[in-house]
């Protein structure tokens, strides 16, 4: 049992935070009264979970580490504001990529910066053979010559940048952040068959471009 005081109220609660679910952390704080402790506690341990992997999530789509963190940190502001609308017959994870991809998009719009994504995993084959949804999947770098890793990293960062909003949206979410179609397809609002379809579509467009690219 975790017990926590609050100072001012000397109330005390089994606080054993990582026992709850995303879910309950989020309706712990929005159902607690305005300045309330252990709300405050619950959306801190909710933000906690989400630190590294939603920073890198962001880091791998703006390619910069001092807007990753800016993004990160609009994105739980615009959580702290929408958590009234949060539909609890949902996941939390869905809607915060949601929101956090929405905040990335919005960030490029005003800084009108479209060099979008910085891939991390080098590629060994040759661009003009490569099928871009097993180089969107792979997780695992492997050795190749230093050329070939920055020509492959700047062409799909520039075929990834020329996609469509929405085909940008089902890419990240699927492919960098390992959300399932499904829970892609609710963080978008559409049906499992209408992702699918904006993601071969999306892929069909990074083949050609990185075919057809210099």
């Amino acid at each position: 049992m975790n017990l926590i005081t609050d100072g001012t109220t000397n109330q005390t609660i089994d606080c054993n935070w990582k026992e709850w679910t995303d879910e309950e952390l989020l309706l712990e704080y929005r159902y607690a009264a305005p300045n309330d402790f252990f709300g405050r506690e619950a959306f801190g341990e909710l933000v906690k979970r989400y630190e590294r992997e939603l920073y890198n999530y962001l880091y791998r789509f703006l390619g910069n580490a001092h807007y990753a963190e800016d993004v990160f940190q609009k994105t739980f502001l615009a959580v702290l504001r929408e958590c009234s609308k949060f539909d609890t017959g949902r996941t939390f994870r869905p809607w915060l990529y949601k929101i956090a991809t929405n905040q990335a998009i919005d960030h490029q719009r005003k800084s009108k910066r479209y060099s979008v994504i910085s891939i991390d995993e080098p590629q060994d084959r040759n661009h003009g053979n490569c099928c871009i949804a097993d180089s969107l999947a792979e997780n695992k770098p492997e050795p190749v010559e230093e050329s070939m890793e920055q020509e492959m990293t700047c062409l799909v960062r520039e075929a990834v940048a020329a996609l469509p909003d929405k085909m940008k949206k089902a890419v990240y979410m699927v492919y960098f952040q390992g959300l399932t179609h499904r829970e892609a397809a609710k963080a978008v609002g559409v049906h499992n068959k209408t992702l699918s379809q904006w993601l071969g579509n999306a892929v069909e467009k990074l083949n050609y471009l990185l075919k057809n690219a210099g």
